[in-house]
């Protein structure tokens, strides 16, 4: 659905000729800098800069000057390189909802950066959502009703299975290393006899930007609830594993259960309010990770976008 809303990412184009060179230039002219300016413009989108996968490094590296490894994610991706993955790998006839990346988890990236190595052969766009928008389109019953925040539950197989597997998540094998992460982030584990680790993890509902001070909403309850899922596939996995059973769930802090019709509306007026950045190769978007959500427009032929991110 075509977005209403004023805002829009800031565009930077390349000059006739211009290159990676230039897109570093450019940041470097921007006012009050790239963190001044992230802030402010929530999003910047760079076109026209030719960038390549052998010429993403440097630019990286001076958009995002700590790159962190995806630890704790949730989503299906694929290393490529230097803490670069590929977008989830999601089926592209399906729309991914809008959320903030790691938003459960008990520590996120502060930025990330979408880069496009192949241009979509039909849609693919990636939507961003101004999050404080979101909050206050949603119903005041239904922002009240997670004022106490959420339960994420994680159940990973040990290499076989449905979902991630406890390695995959963790980017280890080692059982030490992955107690010393969970008992860091607040979260509550058990191992089982099959190898599979189960996760709690109750995390805030909303936040509030550290230099902006603007209360967002910052959880990913609608992709971790069954009802987000689409009605033929949460029926699929009902037939085969009971919800305390799922790869992920998710609860009220309290471990009452989130009703259908929240989950609906939180994902529907997410999408209704985002507005679409379209792809070609060589582009390059950057974003605020608490001022926007993003997702993924369905798409045909081919696709290929790779994320990096910082603290």
């Amino acid at each position: 659905m075509a977005s209403t809303a004023a805002w829009a990412p800031r565009e930077i184009k390349a000059a006739e000729g211009g290159g990676p060179e230039e897109l570093l230039r450019r940041v470097d002219a921007l006012e009050g800098g790239l963190t001044d300016a992230l802030t402010r413009e929530k999003a910047l989108v760079f076109r026209g800069f030719g960038i390549t996968p052998d010429t993403l490094d440097p630019v990286l590296d001076r958009l995002l000057p700590n790159r962190l490894a995806y630890v704790h994610g949730n989503s299906p991706r694929t290393k490529v390189g230097g803490n670069v993955y590929t977008s989830t790998e999601y089926p592209q006839e399906y729309t991914i909802s809008m959320h903030n990346e790691m938003s459960y988890a008990h520590a996120w990236p502060a930025r990330l950066a979408f880069f496009c190595q192949i241009t979509p052969g039909g849609g693919g766009a990636t939507p961003v959502l101004d999050a404080a928008l979101w909050l206050r389109s949603l119903d005041a019953q239904v922002r009240d009703a997670f004022a106490d925040g959420v339960r994420y539950v994680q159940n990973l197989h040990d290499g076989y299975g449905l979902g991630k597997s406890w390695q995959d998540t963790f980017e280890t094998s080692d059982r030490g290393e992955v107690e010393t992460f969970l008992k860091g982030a607040g979260a509550e584990w058990t191992w089982r006899r099959d190898g599979s680790l189960r996760v709690e993890s109750l995390r805030p509902a909303t936040t509030v930007h550290p230099v902006t001070g603007t209360e967002v909403w910052f959880n990913q309850a609608d992709q971790w609830h069954p009802a987000g899922l689409g009605d033929d596939t949460a029926k699929e996995l009902a037939q085969i594993l009971s919800e305390d059973e799922l790869p992920q769930s998710v609860t009220f802090a309290d471990g009452s259960p989130i009703p259908a019709e929240y989950v609906l509306q939180i994902r529907d007026r997410g999408l209704e309010h985002a507005v679409d950045v379209d792809w070609r190769a060589g582009d390059l978007l950057l974003i605020d990770n608490l001022l926007l959500a993003h997702g993924r427009r369905p798409y045909t032929g081919d696709r290929r976008v790779l994320v990096a991110m910082s603290d």
